[in-house]
């Protein structure tokens, strides 16, 4: 239950500071405020708020208070550091996302894969290519593969609506950390064939292996992204000596 609240809390903060409720370089209310608005505990809120600062959002400042620090982009911007869903990005951005499911079938881990990937040789996968667009343009060429054991039961239907809603709501499994690396590619065949490149040769690609609550891999992905309608940003924290 406690999880719920939290959760709560922090999707509503979120929420606000995104669409500007709460304003860029604005002092959110007070934890006492926020307390008796949500109904929960001090503890509660701490914990919303430090999510909302890992993500960049706000930033806690001694004898003033939670300084929001969240600044909408141009461009449609990427969350290298935090785990989102495509209809979530999309949102906060205020586009409208369609998934287009092109190939979806299943396949068994060889060694090729097995040493790509990171999953066992001989693993049965789900191989799923989505393409994704933005205000009509597609500009986003996501290739998955899910571990079948750990996640089992994946549609068609599911795929062009959202997996990870179907993970964490229908499996109940908890998605846990994303391990990822961004590269600049030289653009395939499959990506002039999906893709609006126009001049273009090359695209933006984050590679990703995510695992459970439990640390155990369950999806690798490769999203391979238009250069021209994206950023993808993170939040450095200097640490001190």
């Amino acid at each position: 239950m406690a999880k719920a609240k939290y959760e709560n809390i922090f999707k509503d903060l979120k929420e606000k500071i995104e669409s500007e409720e709460y304003e860029y370089q604005s002092i959110l209310p007070s934890e006492n405020i926020l307390v008796g608005t949500y109904e929960c505990s001090r503890n509660t809120v701490r914990r919303a708020l430090a999510g909302l600062s890992e993500i960049g959002y706000v930033q806690a400042i001694n004898g003033v208070g939670v300084r929001v620090i969240y600044q909408p982009l141009d461009k449609a911007s990427f969350v290298i550091g935090g785990i989102e869903t495509f209809k979530e990005t999309s949102r906060r951005n205020k586009l409208n996302s369609v998934t287009k499911v092109v190939m979806f079938t299943e396949i068994v881990a060889d060694k090729r894969i097995a040493r790509k990937t990171g999953f066992a040789e001989g693993s049965s996968l789900y191989y799923i290519q989505r393409l994704r667009l933005l205000d009509g343009k597609p500009c986003i060429l996501d290739i998955n593969m899910f571990d079948k054991s750990l996640v089992p039961g994946i549609t068609k239907e599911i795929a062009g609506r959202s997996i990870y809603d179907y993970i964490e709501n229908d499996l109940k499994m908890e998605i846990g950390v994303s391990k990822r690396k961004m590269t600049v590619e030289k653009a395939t065949q499959m990506d002039e064939m999906h893709l609006s490149l126009g001049d273009y040769n090359c695209l933006a690609v984050i590679t990703s292996q995510t695992f459970n609550g439990m640390g155990i891999m369950f999806e690798y992905t490769q999203s391979r992204h238009l250069p021209e309608y994206f950023c993808f940003m993170d939040t450095a924290v200097r640490q001190k000596n």
